[in-house]
């Protein structure tokens, strides 16, 4: 082994077969490389046959009809819940603002 670190190029150097220093050599054909910690990687794998794909239709189904819908009495309904909405949130204010008045009477007391 020369005493001076060769570079590649130079006369004096040879490149290892394997790699490197302590490095095994590579299995036989046919076998696959044990990888550290004894897992010898994932199985191979095959290709699949010919002709595995599903059949591609060129031209989807047209989209259905949808039923006519009544405007009008979908305004009148939207204004019927918009009302109760309103009258449910007037309650609970009127509710909450007499359970403030009631503990401030008696925190005054």
């Amino acid at each position: 082994p020369p005493s001076q670190p060769t570079t590649p190029g130079s006369p004096t150097h040879q490149p290892t077969r394997f790699g490197g220093p302590g490095q095994q050599p590579p299995p036989p054909l046919g076998q696959r490389p044990l990888l550290p910690g004894g897992y010898d990687g994932p199985p191979p794998t095959t290709a699949p046959p010919a002709g595995w794909r599903p059949e591609v239709q060129l031209r989807p189904t047209p989209p259905r009809q949808l039923p006519a819908q009544d405007m009008a009495a979908l305004d009148t309904e939207e204004q019927r819940a918009q009302q109760v909405t309103r009258a449910v949130g007037i309650v609970a204010i009127v509710v909450l603002l007499l359970v403030v008045c009631l503990l401030c009477t008696r925190a005054l007391r």
